[in-house]
């Protein structure tokens, strides 16, 4: 019997629109709609009286040192900063570390670079009647020979393979890459260093721009002498 009722064709039933004289309203809401904003609110009042209870509850003499740490701005608990659970000496010593780490990586720049100038250098010099071309295959090797064995007149910069010409260029802007990265890297091992040397015990002063013998963009500061014991 339920199959044949299954096989009857039934009346598609349509959900009822808002109607337009209440069309600024937006879109009708629906039972399941209802249904979950009402679920949603009950959760968010249900945790706002657990919160209640808590607070009613709460022992007044109890104390923990957040109290005292922490703080209310505009409204909002912030905790102890981040920055105070270091000493002088392991902030001095982190600084020390992040020097070295961009000291190594600007020598690994530095190094790579000569490496690269000089090899572009040698084939930029080559004399004209001995060229050294590379070859990634055999069957590049052979297009090489080909354009190698016609006659020297014949032979120019524009016959070679264009993957030769390619990689060249690519590694003319990989030389120019890395020494704009070394020019970064200088910098940031410049700053790091000053702000290092500013952590450090001794009177200083930032000098203003009429005691600047050579004038520069970052600030310059001076170290009162001391004696030495």
């Amino acid at each position: 019997m339920s199959s044949l009722r299954n096989a009857l064709p039934r009346r598609a039933h349509k959900e009822r629109a808002q109607p337009h004289s209440r069309r600024k309203f937006g879109l009708l809401e629906k039972h399941k709609d209802y249904v979950e904003r009402a679920r949603a609110y009950h959760q968010k009042e249900q945790a706002l009286q657990k919160l209640k209870e808590k607070a009613a509850f709460r022992n007044p003499d109890e104390f923990y040192f957040k109290m005292i740490k922490s703080k209310t701005v505009g409204g909002v608990h912030k905790l102890e900063s981040e920055a105070n659970k270091y000493s002088k000496e392991e902030l001095m010593l982190m600084k020390t570390q992040d020097i070295g780490y961009i000291l190594q990586k600007l020598q690994t720049e530095k190094k790579k670079i000569e490496k690269l100038s000089g090899m572009l250098h040698s084939l930029g010099n080559q004399s004209s009647n001995k060229h050294v071309y590379y070859a990634d295959d055999r069957e590049e090797a052979r297009e090489i020979r080909l354009k190698a064995s016609e006659p020297k007149e014949n032979l120019a910069f524009g016959d070679l393979p264009k993957d030769i010409k390619k990689k060249t260029a690519g590694s003319y802007r990989e030389l120019e890459a890395r020494k704009s990265r070394v020019k970064e890297l200088e910098k940031i091992y410049m700053d790091m260093a000053m702000q290092k040397e500013l952590q450090k015990k001794g009177r200083k002063r930032k000098l203003r721009e009429d005691e600047i013998v050579s004038p520069t963009s970052r600030p310059v500061f001076k170290w009162s002498q001391e004696r030495k014991r």
